[in-house]
């Protein structure tokens, strides 16, 4: 029997529930543990002229105050966001520009409250506008992808249409928003020069990829730092790389070597320098012959970056290959302001894009008088349109039409604002979801006989509450022909064979494939009985089939919108999600993985926005009071299915990614419901009440 495809318990729940799963700033080292907390600047630009810490370094407990006139140099200065205490600049606000380090966090806080800082203030610009003086085209947007990109002609396809068919032709906005991981950023590092000169328990999406990414700055060898994670508690694409606390972490623990340094950045810093989703408008032109084929597809996305460090939404990008056109044309610009660098959230670039693209979509079937749903048939591609090649597999077309007859879409009200239950407006909505799957290089991982018919695999990946513990447990069951139950797994740690991130839903099917990789020599050299202590490493080879197909991940979101007809109050009572990913490796985790993302649509569709206060630079909306997020009673029923379907192209597991196409057209499903229900159209995220008093009935 396969493991693969079982729906087995999370491996590593009994651990966390019964509170013995270490967390970053819960692991113990030499002596009693140093706490640490910065200083930040209270400009958004300009820079510093002096620090006085004489009160700071007075108080009890303090250990010492470190500034840019006497915190450790740093070997390369090359990379902005980890430029930390080493000059004066002040980029954002906020930005760390001093630590103090402790005996325990509360003296840390009250000391660094006591640093009296001057500057000379520059004025600074925050405000993220289309007409920017200063918009650019990037070099390449996140993901490596090419910023811009035409196929035909764009002015001629809009003329016909213009004359003969339809076009639609309007922008969408999305905001600034926060990843908020239960978890916070959290750090315990120690130097020891008879050691890796720098242990860090780090809470990080990728071990390996902050020893690789810090030791230049740090002037060492990757090897001479280990990162060990054994537990994270979320991460949604802001711990895919080490951010400022790393480095701040870092000076402390070469300033106190053989001490513990602790930082867990408070919830206040989380709305600062360790990532966010930046603010993004698309402009969509769609044009379609009268019976609904499109005929061109424009994308134009602007997306906030950052004086610190360049960071462009791919939100234009997926338009590329969702659906057929002979006339298609995407373009970037970058818009960079004084604020901290923005980083990956939850599925950059797909979610605000297809959030835009999939409204346009559903703008576009009102003005054919077609069902959204069959819009989006006929212009399904039989090819990808971006590359010519053809699919790995492409089922969006059986998700929609399995999420229809699931979801009771044929009930769906015949024209917007014509249902009501009692003091209700009902509407339903529809969109489409796409993520590329994505395999990253370079993964390795060992297999040795334990004796007994038991396995040990180590592989340095990293669980950040996805499952990984458990999936690839069963991926290594499965590529050895054994129980999941033979299986003992070592993941979370540099002194591992090297794995790449978790992020970009490649995880499993990039560690997988290692694991695969790895079983497929060991059981060509030792056979199926081997000795205890046989061994061997391999690393997950080029997939040639990632050449000749294109893999993508696919699926529909139906979602049921209520809205009150005297208040306008919102309500989303069911969520369907349908799912294209190939073979599943553990049902339980992921559908939780499904949901999960579909909830963030719904976040994104009616709660999250982190307000910027372009007086002074910062958010204001920095807690989970201010910045709302969705609770149980906002998602009521949920749901999400997926097709049975095995894809031989994509890895050797027959998988793909899972991770982050719950959230990728979910939002906009919510918002074409929203329509349904009231005829409003909405193009602006989040969409709150006010949005819709003028489109509510005015005799009851």
């Amino acid at each position: 029997m396969s493991a693969i495809g079982t729906s087995t318990p999370r491996l590593d729940g009994p651990a966390k529930v019964t509170g013995t799963a270490q967390y970053a700033a819960e692991h113990t080292g030499p002596g009693e543990p140093v706490f640490l907390h910065p200083v930040t600047s209270t400009i958004a630009r300009g820079s510093v002229t002096s620090m006085d810490t004489s009160e700071a370094e007075s108080q009890p407990g303090v250990l010492a105050v470190l500034t840019p006139w006497n915190a450790p140099r740093l070997a390369d200065t090359s990379e902005r966001e980890y430029v930390i205490c080493q000059d004066t600049d002040v980029l954002y606000r906020g930005q760390p520009i001093g630590l103090v380090l402790a005996e325990t966090a509360e003296a840390a806080r009250w000391a660094q409250s006591l640093v009296r800082v001057e500057y000379d203030q520059q004025p600074h610009d925050v405000g993220f506008r289309t007409d920017h003086p200063d918009d650019y085209e990037p070099e390449v947007v996140n993901g490596g992808y090419e910023p811009a990109s035409a196929t035909g002609e764009m002015g001629p396809s809009l003329a016909r249409a213009q004359a003969d068919g339809h076009v639609v032709d309007q922008s969408y906005s999305t905001p600034e928003e926060h990843n908020n991981p239960m978890e916070p950023h959290a750090v315990s590092a120690h130097w020891d020069p008879d050691g890796p000169l720098l242990t860090m328990y780090d809470s990080t999406q990728s071990p390996h990829g902050v020893a690789s990414t810090l030791a230049p700055v740090l002037g060492l060898e990757t090897e001479q730092i280990r990162v060990i994670a054994p537990h994270v508690g979320g991460g949604f694409g802001s711990k895919g790389a080490p951010h400022a606390h790393d480095v701040l972490v870092a000076l402390g623990a070469i300033h106190l070597p053989g001490r513990l340094i602790k930082y867990a950045v408070t919830r206040q810093q989380m709305f600062v320098f360790v990532g966010y989703r930046p603010r993004t408008v698309s402009r969509i032109r769609l044009a379609s012959d009268a019976d609904g084929r499109l005929t061109a597809i424009g994308h134009e996305a602007w997306s906030q970056s950052s004086r610190v460090k360049e960071f462009v939404e791919q939100a234009a990008v997926p338009s590329r290959s969702m659906y057929a056109a002979p006339n298609r044309r995407t373009f970037h610009h970058a818009v960079p302001l004084d604020v901290p660098a923005p980083y990956w959230m939850r599925a950059p670039g797909e979610a605000p894009g297809a959030f835009a693209a999939e409204v346009a979509m559903d703008e576009l079937a009102e003005a054919c008088g077609l069902d959204p749903i069959e819009l989006r048939v006929r212009n399904d591609p039989e090819t990808d349109p971006e590359s010519g090649r053809p699919w790995s597999s492409r089922r969006l077309v059986d998700c929609l039409r399995e999420g229809a007859d699931r979801f009771g879409w044929s009930e769906r009200p015949a024209t917007p604002a014509s249902r009501r239950d009692g003091r209700w407006m009902v509407g339903y909505g529809v969109a489409s979801a796409a993520y590329p799957h994505m395999v990253q290089p370079g993964s390795q991982a060992t297999i040795r006989a334990e004796g007994g018919g038991r396995y040990r695999v180590q592989v340095g990946a990293v669980d950040i509450g996805t499952g990984t513990w458990t999936a690839l447990t069963l991926v290594a069951a499965d590529a050895l022909g054994v129980s999941a139950e033979a299986i003992s797994l070592e993941i979370g740690d540099t002194a591992l064979p090297y794995a790449t991130v978790a992020g970009g839903s490649s995880g499993i099917s990039s560690w997988g494939s290692a694991i695969f990789a790895a079983a497929g020599r060991f059981r060509t050299r030792y056979g199926d009985d081997p000795p205890a202590g046989a061994e061997t490493t391999a690393a997950a080879g080029d997939n040639p089939e990632l050449e000749r197909y294109r893999a993508i991940s696919f699926g529909a979101h139906f979602a049921e919108v209520r809205v009150d007809a005297d208040t306008g109050e919102i309500r989303v009572p069911r969520m369907l999600g349908v799912f294209s990913i190939g073979r599943v490796v553990n049902p339980r985790t992921v559908r939780s993985q499904f949901i999960g993302g579909m909830t963030f649509g719904l976040s994104m569709a009616l709660h999250e926005q982190s307000v910027r206060d372009t007086r002074f630079g910062h958010v204001v909306t920095q807690n989970l009071a201010d910045y709302h997020v969705p609770t149980h009673a906002d998602a009521t029923d949920i749901d999400a299915v997926w097709l049975d379907e095995v894809d031989e192209f994509a890895t050797p597991m027959g998988t793909r990614g899972a991770g982050e196409i719950g959230n990728v057209g979910s939002a906009a499903a919510v918002v074409n419901a929203i329509h349904s229900a009231t005829g409003a159209r909405i193009r602006d995220l989040p969409v709150h009440a006010d949005a819709l008093l003028e489109h509510l009935p005015v005799d009851q």
